[in-house]
């Protein structure tokens, strides 16, 4: 049976080195991270979202701001306010909760962002410093963040001689996840829904990695004996044996067959889910360290 990658005890870890970081900053610089998480809307889903990432803000000893704003916001007004914190000096990272109400454009939002303070990583600015191997200068998006981090787990900093294959070419995730693969040496294919014979080509990855969407599309007969998966997909499909109403949470990776052919592999959920958050305040303290002129912790 693989070994199971605990992302919910790899994420503690790296929530402890982020508040000494944060403690180091405060001694050294007198300065205390800030985060601002914009929220357009009622959506539920959205707002359970925001509040765990400023309670987890709040138990790494950040500046926590939340701006909450009214589902007929404008686009003048929405962006008026990214302004307002992009100028704000108290904080250091910025993060507009998507998705926003219809009417409204989250390209030329998520673009104003100052890219030093765009911890979703997702501007235009910080995405070429990935494609062009800068990580100094850069923030990197969340979740490829924290799944590389669930890769060196098992296999180090150096993937020289591996072959890493990631199902999935979306800019959130594929993309970026197959240039941090790349940066760290691996041999990347990047494969996707017009790639032939994908399941021929998992089986040559000894690092395989799922972002399809698409609920156990991963069997086991795609996985490479001895390989590590890491399963970014998140389903929720009904689950009538809890009860009504119920459901459950499923990944892109076939789990309980894939577990006896892996070498190891990350289970959906408690793999790369819990790292979201927490590479998001690594994020706001690599920033606050920058804007402070001291060279930002790594993670």
């Amino acid at each position: 049976m693989a070994e199971r990658i605990d992302g919910k005890a790899i994420a503690a870890g790296v929530i402890e080195k982020i508040k000494a970081a944060t403690a180091e900053l405060h001694s050294a610089k007198g300065v205390v991270p800030g985060l601002a998480v914009v929220i357009v809307g009622d959506d539920a889903a959205s707002h359970t979202y925001v509040a765990a990432k400023g309670k987890r803000a709040k138990e790494c000893g950040f500046h926590s701001v939340q701006v909450t704003l009214d589902a007929d916001t404008s686009q003048e007004e929405l962006e008026r306010v990214v302004g307002e914190l992009n100028a704000d000096p108290s904080i250091h990272g910025i993060l507009v909760q998507l998705p926003l109400p219809g009417h409204l454009e989250e390209f030329p939002v998520i673009q104003m962002i100052r890219p030093e303070k765009d911890v979703d990583g997702l501007s235009i600015v910080n995405a070429g410093k990935l494609a062009v191997g800068d990580l100094k200068t850069g923030l990197i998006s969340c979740t490829p963040a924290g799944a590389m981090i669930l890769v060196r787990s098992i296999h180090g900093d150096d993937l020289s001689g591996l072959s890493a294959v990631v199902i999935g070419r979306s800019n959130l995730f594929g993309k970026p996840m197959g240039r941090l693969l790349l940066q760290a040496n691996a041999t990347v294919t990047m494969a996707h829904s017009r790639t032939a014979d994908l399941a021929a080509v998992c089986r040559n990855a000894d690092i395989l990695v799922a972002a399809t969407g698409r609920a156990e599309m991963v069997k086991a007969d795609w996985v490479k004996p001895g390989a590590t998966v890491i399963d970014v997909g998140i389903t929720r499909v009904p689950a009538p044996e809890r009860g009504e109403g119920k459901t459950r949470l499923l990944g892109d990776v076939d789990f309980a067959a894939c577990e006896k052919i892996a070498g190891a592999i990350t289970p959906v959920p408690g793999g790369v889910g819990p790292m979201t958050i927490t590479m998001l305040m690594a994020n706001t303290v690599i920033a606050a360290y920058r804007a402070a002129g001291l060279e930002a912790p790594r993670f």
